[in-house]
């Protein structure tokens, strides 16, 4: 389901006008193999591969959004490990001329069961790919996927700000 009905209502109200919306990327970690491996979905879209991306629904946990999208886009079963960055995107216009921001929870996930699959129609592909070969993805989630395979143990905030857990 590329547009959350939650969406769809609001824009029958705003129409193209900026909507500012929470979104989750999970980036998810599967060790058992040689090198560890990450999985990845290419987006119908735009044909990049990336992590996991959605909508956080109304009343709904960032991390819980995570792994749901997880299981829907990719048929993976995932568990949150920790949340790893938080940021403001850019204006993103879409070809139907509805512009939206998206404050952004990235989120290092552990693979619990399931072979990739696409499970709905927001993408053409999803498989493992070992963390030291991954395909050419756009820099925001390749930054992403650095952050979350870096095992640092703050939350990176922003464009660059580091907070430490305590």
């Amino acid at each position: 389901m590329p547009t959350p009905p939650f969406v769809t209502q609001l824009r029958r109200h705003i129409g193209h006008d900026l909507l500012w919306l929470p979104g989750a990327t999970a980036v998810v970690v599967r060790h058992g193999g040689a090198t560890p491996e990450l999985l990845l979905v290419r987006r119908a879209d735009n044909g990049a591969w990336t992590p996991v991306t959605g909508i956080v629904d109304p009343g709904e946990d960032p991390h819980v959004a995570a792994v749901r999208e997880v299981l829907e886009e990719a048929c993976v079963v995932a568990e949150v490990e920790r949340l790893v960055w938080v940021a403001a995107g850019d204006v993103v216009t879409y070809p139907n001329g509805d512009r939206a921001q998206f404050l952004d929870h990235t989120f290092r996930c552990a693979w619990v069961s399931g072979d990739p699959t696409p499970g709905d129609d927001e993408s053409t592909a999803a498989g493992w790919f070992p963390i030291d070969a991954l395909p050419p993805m756009p820099e925001r989630h390749r930054l992403r996927v650095e952050w979350a395979l870096a095992d640092e143990p703050g939350v990176r905030l922003g464009s660059g700000d580091v907070a430490t857990r305590r």
